[in-house]
C-alpha cells in the first residue's frame, strides 16, 4: 500500500483543522443569542472584537509580527479585518437578536457557496460540476430545514432578523477569501487575523467607549462566558485555523466544509435553547452533509 503524499497528508490535515473550526463557529448563533438576552446588541459586538484586539495586540508585540509590505497584500488585509472583525460582528448580532439560532445557523449554511463563488470570481475560473452538484444538493438540504422549521422556541425569526444574517454571510465571505489570498501569498495564518482583529479592534473602539462610557453593563455568568468565547475561540482561535486550512487545502474545496457549521448549531440550539430538532431536521441534515461529500468526493477525485 502506497503510503500517503507530503500534499494529501497536506490536505487531510487542512480538512481536519476546517471541521474542528466549523464546529466550534457553529456555536455562534447560540452563544450570540445567550449574550443579547441581557446585553445589547451592540456591546455584544463591539466587546467581542475589543476584547480580541486587546488579548491579539501584545502577541503582535511579543512576536514581532509585521504587517504585509506589498500594497495589494494590506489592502487584503483590509478586507479581512472590516469584513471578519467589523461587519460581521455587527451586522449578525444585530440579526441574531431578531431571530432564532436554528434560523441563524442555517443561514450562514449559504457561506461555502458566496465564499467559493467569490475564490471562483479572483481566480477567473469556473467551479467544477462536483463542486456546482454538491452544493445543490446541500442547498436543497438547507432549503427544506427552511420549509420544516418555522418557529425558532422562545426566539421567533424575523425576515429582518434574517436579512441581517444573511448580508454579513455575504460579507464575511468575501473577507474570507481575502485571508486565504493573504495565505498563499506567504503571509501566515496568525499575523493575518492578529493583525485583523486588532485593525478591527481600532475601528470600533470610538464606538465601544460610548456605549461603555457609563461602565460595564450588569449581566450574568452565561451572558459573559459567551461574549468571551466569542471573542477568544471563535474571533482569534477559529480565525487561525480557517484562514490556514483554506490556504493549505484550497479555498473552493475547504469552503464546503461550512455546510457543517449549521448542522453543529442546530444541534446546540436544541440542546441548550430548547430549539427542536426533528426527525424531517434530522434527515434535511443528511442531505446536507451528502452534498459536501460530493463535493470532497470530487476535489480529492480531481487531485489523484
Amino acid at each position: 500500500m502506497t503510503p500517503p503524499s507530503a500534499s494529501a497528508r497536506g490536505a487531510a490535515a487542512a480538512l481536519a483543522v476546517a471541521l474542528a473550526v466549523m464546529v466550534a463557529w457553529g456555536s455562534t448563533p447560540v452563544l450570540t443569542r445567550i449574550a443579547v438576552e441581557e446585553l445589547e446588541p451592540l456591546v455584544v459586538a463591539v466587546l467581542r472584537t475589543v476584547l480580541a484586539g486587546l488579548v491579539a495586540a501584545p502577541i503582535l508585540l511579543a512576536t514581532r509580527q509585521r504587517l504585509p509590505v506589498v500594497t495589494r497584500a494590506r489592502g487584503l488585509l483590509l478586507v479581512s479585518a472590516v469584513t471578519g472583525f467589523v461587519a460581521f460582528p455587527v451586522l449578525f448580532t444585530l440579526g441574531q437578536e431578531r431571530t432564532s439560532a436554528t434560523h441563524g445557523a442555517i443561514i450562514l449554511a449559504a457561506l461555502p457557496v458566496f465564499t467559493g463563488a467569490y475564490a471562483a470570481f479572483v481566480a477567473r475560473r469556473r467551479p467544477s460540476r462536483p463542486w456546482l452538484v454538491g452544493c445543490t444538493v446541500a442547498l436543497a438540504g438547507e432549503a427544506a430545514v427552511v420549509a420544516i422549521r418555522s418557529g425558532g422556541g422562545e426566539a421567533e425569526p424575523s425576515l429582518a432578523g434574517d436579512l441581517l444574517v444573511l448580508a454579513s454571510a455575504l460579507l464575511v465571505s468575501a473577507g474570507y477569501v481575502a485571508g486565504a489570498l493573504l495565505g498563499q501569498q506567504g503571509y501566515r495564518s496568525v499575523p493575518t487575523t492578529f493583525w485583523g482583529v486588532v485593525i478591527g479592534a481600532a475601528m470600533v473602539a470610538p464606538l465601544a467607549l460610548g456605549l461603555l462610557a457609563d461602565g460595564l453593563p450588569s449581566a450574568g455568568a452565561d451572558a459573559w462566558a459567551a461574549v468571551v468565547f466569542l471573542a477568544l475561540v471563535t474571533s482569534i482561535v477559529g480565525y487561525v485555523g480557517w484562514y490556514w486550512a483554506l490556504a493549505r487545502g484550497g479555498i473552493v474545496r475547504v469552503a464546503t466544509l461550512q455546510f457543517v457549521q449549521p448542522l453543529s448549531g442546530i444541534v446546540l440550539a436544541a440542546l441548550v435553547l430548547g430549539e427542536r430538532l426533528t426527525a424531517p431536521l434530522a434527515l434535511a441534515a443528511a442531505v446536507v452533509l451528502a452534498g459536501v461529500w460530493i463535493v470532497q468526493r470530487g476535489a480529492t477525485a480531481a487531485r489523484a
